[in-house]
């Protein structure tokens, strides 16, 4: 099957890859106020194209956007406090003197937790007749998935934040009586929940328009799998391999690789996929959810990147009670089904993540899909063979010195390339000597063919392996580095960054109403 995907929906551009988390602020972690607006000024006076962020969902276990409580809802602690008309600045002046660099994920919760309760109370004694009309609206419209976030998340916080599996009441969403008799014992905690999402999703899609409207495309992150402590899978059981008590019978992972030699265990529960079509009609809802997850991203984002991409082709299934991911087997996915499903106009907009090992098969079905695949450039330097390489590149694909999962450019070159792949890049590079190891690498990824290239903010600043943002098969110390304020609120002209993006041909390409930069 042809490629149906013009690369002109992937216009050639850079963009820089730096989650909200991320973001300086006040309130101890980045959010969608001003600094969000600030990075956005950033990126358009440094004439780029895109802005890469990880998920946007409520973080569950250790923190982390991919073990998030839901696949839809949104974090509300990154709800911009100084935007909220309910809070006045005498509302926030107490604010904690929380880490500049780091997120204190408990502390974070805690005070956001007592100023978006607040700002509810000042939202039910003071919201206009039209406000509440845009809350109902938005609430009606967003049902499908509101419901049951929002019993979840009260009914979450009610059992001391314990995972629904080990509740005293409520495991089980699908006893009608309960559902009832939740809804109005935690009547007015659901209702604040619904309050700060439709918080959150206002919030998040002004900062959307306004990335739009100065040229600024924004790459959304959909894990493939979800987390097991979630609404998803506390409402929708019958999607996933459980048992009767609501355990996983087999969970999510990838054997041993490049990150870990016992592999990846990642924990997460398997979909109940059917891989033919007869048996695709008895797990409609399966589909539909995922029909309806997909829509619900791209319209909270120009692209989206979907993580592990190869689970839809083949995934990893490792028996549930396994201490490690050394012993699992892979299983078909649903494959083209999946894409047939969701459309030809949602399919367009997709990046895929086929990283990994033995990867040929599933590159080629991608290929046929007619999406961008990833080049990771710290993958490169181990033969002159590999596809990382940029002289090996593809025109549709999108290439990052490292991803999240990485170390930094610095922390790499410094304390995990082998002899080989330094001597290897400096010859590539053409260089004597590599004294600006990120920047070199930066270099490659401009001018390479590749229709997009990424770089996280950390390789920009030219940062060692303590401010990466994570380290895979370690679950905690992750996802709290923070980009020190004064990066995003100075001048990216006449840097390197806006250099090498004139020059290798990356400059965004600016509505029609705007100024380029």
């Amino acid at each position: 099957m042809a490629s149906n995907v013009s690369e002109e929906l992937f216009p050639r551009g850079s963009g820089i890859l730096l989650h909200i988390t991320s973001l300086s602020g006040r309130f101890g972690i980045g959010d969608l106020g001003p600094s969000a607006y600030a990075f956005v000024d950033y990126l358009e006076k440094a004439g780029q194209t895109y802005w890469q962020v990880l998920p946007l969902g409520p973080t569950g276990y250790a923190d982390s956007p991919y073990q998030c409580l839901s696949a839809f809802a949104g974090n509300a602690n990154l709800i911009g406090l100084e935007n909220l008309e309910w809070l006045s600045e005498d509302d926030l002046r107490d604010a904690p003197a929380f880490p500049e660099h780091r997120v204190d994920y408990q502390a974070v919760n805690e005070y956001h937790n007592e100023k978006l309760s607040l700002a509810y109370q000042r939202y039910i004694s003071k919201a206009t007749s039209a406000q509440r009309n845009e809350f109902a609206v938005w609430c009606k419209n967003n049902r499908t998935w509101l419901d049951d976030y929002s019993v979840f998340a009260a009914m979450k916080a009610a059992n001391g934040n314990n995972a629904w599996s080990n509740w005293a009441e409520g495991r089980d969403y699908t006893d009608t009586n309960a559902q009832v008799a939740a809804r109005q014992t935690y009547a007015e905690r659901i209702a604040e929940q619904r309050f700060r999402q439709w918080t959150f999703y206002t919030q998040w899609m002004a900062l959307k328009r306004y990335a739009n409207d100065h040229g600024i495309s924004i790459i959304g992150d959909l894990p493939i799998f979800v987390a097991h402590d979630s609404a998803d899978v506390w409402a929708h059981r019958d999607m996933f391999f459980m048992d009767e008590e609501g355990n996983p019978t087999v969970v999510a992972g990838v054997p041993p690789d490049y990150f870990s030699p016992t592999g990846q265990l990642w924990g997460n529960p398997l979909y109940r996929w059917w891989t033919d079509e007869a048996k695709q009609r008895k797990n409609e809802p399966l589909y539909a959810w995922w029909l309806k997850r997909v829509s619900v991203a791209l319209e909270m984002f120009d692209y989206i990147r979907i993580d592990h991409f190869r689970g839809f082709h083949e995934y990893y299934e490792i028996p549930a009670d396994h201490p490690t991911a050394e012993f699992g087997t892979w299983v078909d996915g649903p494959r083209d089904l999946f894409f047939d499903a969701i459309g030809p106009e949602r399919k367009q907009r997709i990046i895929a993540e086929d990283l990994g090992a033995n990867m040929e098969e599933v590159i080629r079905w991608r290929e046929t899909l007619g999406m961008p695949g990833m080049c990771i450039l710290q993958f490169a330097f181990d033969d002159n063979d590999s596809t990382f390489l940029p002289h090996n590149y593809k025109h549709l694909s999108v290439v990052y010195t490292g991803t999240h999962d990485n170390n930094t450019t610095v922390g790499w070159w410094h304390e995990e390339a082998t002899e080989y792949q330094r001597e290897h890049f400096q010859r590539y590079v053409g260089v004597g000597e590599i004294v600006w190891p990120a920047w070199e690498m930066i270099r490659l990824g401009m001018r390479s063919v590749a229709r997009i290239f990424i770089v996280p903010m950390q390789d920009i600043l030219g940062l060692g392996s303590s401010e990466r943002m994570n380290t895979p098969g370690t679950s905690w110390g992750n996802w709290g580095w923070r980009c020190p304020a004064d990066v995003v609120s100075g001048d990216p002209l006449n840097t390197p960054l806006s250099e090498m993006t004139e020059l290798y041909g990356r400059l965004r390409k600016m509505p029609n109403n705007h100024e380029s930069a």
